[in-house]
């Protein structure tokens, strides 16, 4: 098959947006996320950034037009602008949108290297704005930092979503006001079910709230009229007609979102996972690394396309073992 032919899995979906993971390492520790004392990949194991940028044009030639930098906290990589100035030459050419998901904390320092980049949108992941509970939710008191961050996107020229993981008895009450605050201050917003990927301490299943549920209860402060927007992603978005603002929701358990799946995901070591919830990947690391790095890199990427399941099989519920014993941060947000 020839090495610039467009991604297309066995179900006739065309792949064309890359969450490409630069770290697992994080300087939070989100309860739903990870445990509090979690073991990170050895350096050696992880791509250099130029072995990053060499996966990322690899992409482009077969089709990938958008690339989200994720981790862990992609921030906290050294010299990760370096690689985002080096995709981002190629916006225009092959490439149409980069940005990356950030948990903000780093934000204020890179949001005008990153707009200067290219990069003009950005995930900021918030799931409160109450000091106390950011805390413990996070294990770190850094909501200053992140807000502080949130203003210096703006003011840099960064369009920002604000991602909120809903999490019963947690921040449950919150979530109209963060809805309303997102929509005045200009922010589109998302609402994500918890995802059982990987061991944290206590019961997920504890947590777990239904955005069906949840939309319900919006539904008696707010108008919400569906749109059909699409920012690339699997949100389903709705517009708030007292803020103007856009919310989306993202409902791995609740409502399959999986037919119109256009995503694969490579983590920092370069294990291109084709599906979130499943267990298929090939090395790319490997590949790179190889004595003929770019035929074994475009044999990979076709028996990617190959191995691709129709869809993800999360459940959640007491006592049962994750999806997939990985974490979220090593797979990449």
């Amino acid at each position: 098959m020839s090495c610039s032919q467009p991604l297309i899995d066995a179900f006739q979906r065309r792949i064309s947006y890359l969450r490409l993971s630069v770290t697992d390492r994080c300087d939070l520790r989100c309860t739903y996320c990870m445990p509090e004392r979690m073991t990170f990949l050895p350096k050696k194991d992880v791509l250099s950034l130029e072995e990053l940028h060499r996966l990322g044009l690899a992409f482009i030639e077969r089709g990938i037009n958008k690339i989200r930098l994720t981790g862990g906290e992609p921030l906290v990589r050294r010299d990760v602008i370096e690689l985002v100035k080096a995709l981002g030459r190629r916006l225009g050419h092959g490439l149409d949108e980069l940005t990356l998901t950030t948990n903000g904390t780093r934000l204020a320092e890179f949001a005008q290297p990153l707009f200067e980049a290219g990069v003009r949108r950005v995930n900021v992941s918030l799931d409160t704005m109450d000091g106390q509970q950011f805390e413990t939710l996070s294990r770190r008191d850094q909501l200053g930092d992140v807000l502080g961050g949130i203003t210096e996107a703006k003011r840099a020229g960064l369009q920002v979503k604000i991602n909120t993981v809903a999490l019963k008895g947690l921040n449950e009450s919150e979530i109209p006001f963060l809805v309303e605050w997102a929509g005045t201050h200009g922010h589109d917003m998302t609402l994500i079910e918890v995802m059982p990927l990987g061991e944290v301490d206590g019961e997920r299943v504890d947590h777990y709230l239904p955005l069906p549920a949840v939309r319900d209860e919006l539904s008696q402060r707010f108008t919400l009229t569906d749109i059909a927007d699409n920012t690339g992603g699997p949100a389903r978005y709705v517009r708030v007609e007292e803020t103007g603002g856009r919310l989306g929701f993202i409902t791995p358990l609740t409502n399959n979102f999986c037919a119109t799946c256009n995503r694969i995901r490579v983590t920092a070591t370069g294990q291109l996972y084709a599906c979130l919830g499943g267990a298929e990947k090939v090395d790319l690391r490997a590949a790179l690394r190889s004595d003929a790095p770019d035929a074994d890199l475009a044999a990979a990427l076709d028996e990617a396309m190959r191995i691709k399941p129709e869809r993800h099989h999360f459940a959640i519920s007491e006592g049962a073992a994750p999806a997939q014993p990985r974490h979220m941060s090593v797979t990449g947000g």
